[in-house]
């Protein structure tokens, strides 16, 4: 008989090394948020399922966990995404005119793990900027999620860009396209040709060319050549080409990183409307961060607001770095003595680390080397190196 201590699949707790690991992860990235003139929000954990799925796609209703509201009888949903709460924010509570630089860190919680080694519940951190739909606003995005990942030291990322507008033309010129658009999307995610390929039978059959074009897609993968491949490949629908025009712009800019266009790089809810972006690196098997542009998730809140932003979990960020190591402190008698109690209360006010040790205490402290102590010398209480 499993034991009542058991956690459910996929949940794990977090000992003190990770959890001391993953805090100083979360200080570090919030505060770098703030030099950029973020401002950190912090929404519920659970909200109204209507409000919380507004704008979103099939996806994010599969990941959201439902139950009902004792109180009002009416369904709630456990977040599985930050992203729509904070575009609810600024679109209501906030209400501005000018742009807007929101950030975030909490929980989510995920009905079933997106892979085989995916927790379903992760630690959410990320930054939107709404109210500006210029590229600009774009670049800024990236190159925060980049500087987020070098300030965590991750080595040699690799950004893949991608442009969700181009693919929703492809589907938009498809008379049968729009019923058939989260399919789609999968199978672009999946990179999955032969699923591609059967789009063109059967009852609600695509056109051709749609499917020839959405084909092209997985294959489009690689350097700034890709563009220009694509051009070739793909109609000249004025949707194709802006957004063709856009990552042509945007790899000029992000010269200082390794980028390469993915096509077939759609996004993770199906509610991206522009460039939508992926970080790699070595030590994690999947995307480290994603991201892009989502101006219509607003509209389901009766305010169009352009916007764009990126998200990471800070779980499996930290869970690729290197272990904690353990910090420095000082070891402390217990007592009750008031010269004692002054002294290490002034060590803990500096900063210091001061653990005192219980008469008859036999701890373990994984977090902590004892490399100095407080003795008492000629009736005073000071700091050794412990020999």
């Amino acid at each position: 008989m499993k034991g009542n201590w058991l956690l459910p699949e996929s949940l794990a707790d977090m000992l003190p090394a990770e959890a001391r690991r993953i805090e100083e992860l979360r200080r570090s990235l919030l505060d770098l948020f703030r030099t950029y003139g973020f401002e950190l929000v912090a929404p519920p954990l659970v909200e109204y399922i209507d409000s919380l799925l507004s704008g979103c796609g099939s996806d994010l209703n599969l990941r959201t966990s439902k139950l009902v509201d004792q109180l009002s009888g009416r369904t709630l949903g456990v977040r599985a995404d930050m992203t729509p709460q904070v575009t609810r924010i600024d679109a209501h509570l906030l209400n501005r005119a000018g742009v807007t630089r929101l950030c975030y860190c909490g929980p989510i919680l995920h009905a079933r793990p997106a892979g085989l080694l995916s927790s379903r519940e992760l630690l959410q951190i990320g930054a939107e900027i709404f109210g500006h739909a210029g590229i600009e606003a774009d670049l800024e995005i990236i190159r925060l999620s980049l500087e987020s990942t070098r300030l965590a030291g991750v080595k040699s990322v690799r950004l893949d860009v991608c442009h969700a507008g181009l693919v929703r033309s492809l589907i938009d010129a498809d008379p049968l396209g729009a019923a058939r658009a989260d399919e789609i999307m999968a199978l672009l995610r999946d990179k999955d040709l032969p699923g591609i390929t059967l789009l063109g039978n059967g009852l609600g059959a695509l056109q051709p060319g749609t499917v020839k074009a959405l084909a092209c897609l997985p294959q489009l993968y690689g350097d700034a050549s890709v563009i220009t491949r694509a051009r070739t490949l793909l109609p000249a629908l004025a949707g194709v080409t802006s957004a063709l025009d856009t990552l042509e712009q945007l790899l000029a800019a992000l010269d200082d990183v390794s980028v390469g266009v993915d096509l077939a790089d759609v996004g993770t809810y199906g509610y991206h409307s522009g460039v939508t972006f992926s970080i790699y690196a070595e030590g994690w098997h999947d995307a480290l961060v994603q991201g892009g542009r989502y101006d219509d998730v607003s509209r389901g809140f009766g305010r169009v607001r352009p916007a764009t932003g990126f998200s990471l979990d800070l779980r499996k960020l930290a869970g690729g770095l290197s272990a904690a190591e353990p910090v420095p402190a000082i070891r402390a008698p217990a007592g009750q003595d008031a010269s004692l109690r002054q002294a290490v209360q002034a060590l803990r006010q500096a900063g210091q680390i001061v653990v005192q040790v219980f008469p008859g205490e036999l701890a373990t402290h994984d977090e902590f080397v004892f490399d100095r102590e407080i003795v008492q010398s000629n009736g005073q209480w000071t700091v050794q190196k412990v020999s």
